[in-house]
């Protein structure tokens, strides 16, 4: 008799735990059990055998699936940007968002990224990878207690370029990182991890992209950083250091298994046998990169090379949404019609790319799958709606046809954060209000 804390029926359940190639598996009708943060379970009546359980959550012709890991966004920040500047080039975009940066405050910072975790949650992401650039992390940690998504946070450091007041900041910070990994790493019950996130290859020197990579060496961290972003990059890469991003940080060993690095849009071929041979992990942001015109990543050649690919929404500053189904409908059909392959990235390979790669991408093992000992973030869809009928499959309208607020339920580390699509401990309503009138009085003293 298994005695569980959580018991999820009747549902069709995606485990994610078997490569596309031979197919994920699924139960067509089974359970899940819960006990504290974990998975016990998985399976049909006559594989789980007898349990009891404290709280069931019916989920009767409702799909349930690993929570969706976005493996690399900006909420603090972006947030408070969405709807901004909406037609300009990368450069120039970044240029104008700074000018807000410079007078973000504690407290707004905690509600947007009250507004970023509570989006997130009720979307189906269950876990996200953070890259700070140039604000205080503490408002996000703040607000992961009242929200407790999963989360690696990077701290942001940058040296030269529009960041370049920041210098003597980033080594000031990394000279004393060893007390913030005492702080807050693996902390929130295990819920929250520290990182490193060195800005870009256009805004760090080499003398800061090698105390970066001191720092993380010396505390086991991992490192998430813009690479490749776009043909800006590129050339001022090219013209500085007479090589490719990917290139340059490979010159200075910061390639490895270590590395998360997002966007990718402009890798050659040399890059994608370096990023593959150094075990690389790349968060791909299809809407992101289309939006500001970054290219299309080389999505098949990184595939064939092996190199681990998640999905992932980027900040709702370039993207306005922290929408993984959004994600996976656009970024299957620009790439398959990039290509000119409709049989390119099956509905199987995108959902695994938003879930089990995409946890891979931001070094979360223990995620991404349903299977008895990894992490129970955990989320039910409900298919039941006009827009996915008639359902003949539900991989297919998973990616295709649904939507964020499709997800009836979200579960992260074993608690229930949205019961019914309601978001719990939290007067959204009210938290909102209050958000929109101090971004009001950010805007006005920023002048954008």
């Amino acid at each position: 008799m298994i005695e569980a804390d959580l018991a999820i029926t009747g549902g069709e359940i995606l485990t994610m735990t078997q490569p596309c190639e031979a197919g994920s598996t699924t139960v067509p009708r089974g359970t899940v059990l819960v006990s504290g943060n974990r998975i016990v379970a998985v399976g049909d009546d006559a594989t789980i055998g007898p349990y009891t359980a404290a709280k069931t959550i019916d989920a009767t012709d409702q799909v349930v699936m690993p929570g969706f890991s976005n493996c690399h966004t900006h909420i603090g920040s972006n947030v408070l940007l969405r709807g901004l500047n909406e037609d300009a080039k990368l450069f120039e975009w970044l240029q104008s968002m700074w000018r807000l940066k410079q007078n973000f405050d504690h407290d707004t910072l905690r509600l947007a990224s009250l507004a970023g975790l509570a989006e997130m949650a009720l979307s189906g992401i269950t876990s996200f990878n953070e890259h700070f650039d140039a604000y205080s992390v503490t408002p996000e940690i703040n607000a992961l207690e009242t929200i407790p998504l999963r989360a690696t946070l990077g701290y942001g450091f940058a040296d030269i370029g529009l960041y370049g007041d920041l210098a003597d900041w980033s080594f000031e910070a990394l000279d004393n990182f060893g007390d913030i990994v005492q702080r807050h790493h693996n902390t929130l019950d295990g819920r929250l991890r520290i990182a490193l996130s060195p800005h870009a290859a256009y805004s760090c020197t080499e003398k800061l992209w090698r105390r970066c990579a001191e720092v993380a060496a010396e505390f086991e961290l991992t490192i998430h950083t813009h690479l490749s972003e776009g043909l800006q990059e590129h050339q001022f890469v090219a013209d500085n250091y007479e090589q490719t991003p990917t290139g340059w940080l490979h010159s200075m060993g910061l390639l490895g298994p270590h590395l998360t690095a997002a966007h990718c849009t402009t890798l050659n071929d040399d890059d994608i046998a370096l990023m593959a041979a150094h075990d690389v992990k790349v968060a791909h942001c299809p809407i992101s990169n289309a939006k500001l015109c970054s290219g299309i990543m080389p999505i098949r050649k990184l595939m064939a090379a092996g190199v681990t690919v998640g999905l992932a929404t980027d900040g709702p500053a370039s993207h306005n949404t922290l929408d993984m189904f959004q994600e996976m409908k656009f970024g299957a059909i620009t790439h398959k019609n990039h290509n000119l392959d409709p049989e390119l990235l099956t509905v199987s390979e995108m959902l695994e790319m938003s879930t089990r790669e995409a946890a891979r991408a931001m070094h979360l093992d223990d995620a991404g799958t349903l299977a008895a000992g990894q992490l129970a973030d955990i989320i039910v869809v409900d298919l039941n709606n006009a827009h996915c009928a008639p359902r003949y499959d539900s991989q297919a309208a998973l990616v295709y046809s649904s939507r964020a607020d499709d997800v009836a339920h979200t579960i992260v580390d074993g608690q229930v954060l949205v019961e019914n699509g309601v978001l719990q401990g939290l007067d959204l309503p009210e938290m909102l209000k209050e958000l929109r009138e101090r971004a009001g009085d950010l805007r006005q003293r920023s002048g954008a």
